[in-house]
């Protein structure tokens, strides 16, 4: 069985993980005035959210690359240190948040490269990581933005992400009449 193929069965954990992405970008919308202790608790349920996925799409099929369960590792334990340590000054959440940012994007690229088969919606996965790395790098030069435009940037980001993800997901789903 190919990775391609493994991909198309598992459609629906990309679909999943875009929308957790799309909740976290309307809850930051909706409630702009969040502080930023409650941001770093939406943020840590978010990427918790999206690592365990990621990991649990590795598990299922351990023959994939080391960069799914890279990233999913990666943002287990983003989450995790976001949740013990919830009064981090906006300096270490921004810093936090770009580098899962830029650590997943080069992962999910990664991903991308190893996969034989070739669709067209595989440039969906790489532009998702390249927003990934771009953001966390904006997030790394722009670290004293205020914390409303940081929150709307995180907003629009994670919607920007979590719609490529769904389409990605039914995509991959479409392209084989076998999907379960």
């Amino acid at each position: 069985m190919t990775e391609l193929s493994t991909r198309k069965r598992d459609w629906w954990l990309l679909a999943i993980r875009g929308i957790a992405a799309i909740l976290f970008g309307l809850a930051a919308f909706v409630w702009p005035g969040l502080t930023l202790e409650l941001l770093v608790l939406l943020f840590a349920i978010y990427v918790l959210v999206d690592g365990i996925l990621s990991v649990a799409s590795f598990l299922r099929r351990p023959a994939q690359p080391l960069s799914m369960l890279a990233g999913g590792v990666v943002s287990i334990a983003a989450g995790v240190i976001a949740i013990l340590f919830p009064g981090l000054a906006a300096l270490s959440v921004v810093i936090l948040v770009a580098a899962w940012a830029i650590l997943v994007g080069v992962a999910e690229i990664a991903l991308t490269f190893r996969l034989h088969e070739r669709l067209t919606v595989e440039l969906l996965w790489v532009l998702a990581g390249i927003v990934s790395i771009i953001f966390g790098i904006v997030l790394i030069v722009f670290p004293a933005a205020g914390t409303l435009a940081l929150i709307w940037f995180i907003g629009a980001y994670a919607l920007f992400v979590g719609v490529l993800l769904v389409i990605l997901g039914f995509s991959l789903r479409a392209a084989t009449p076998s999907a379960a």
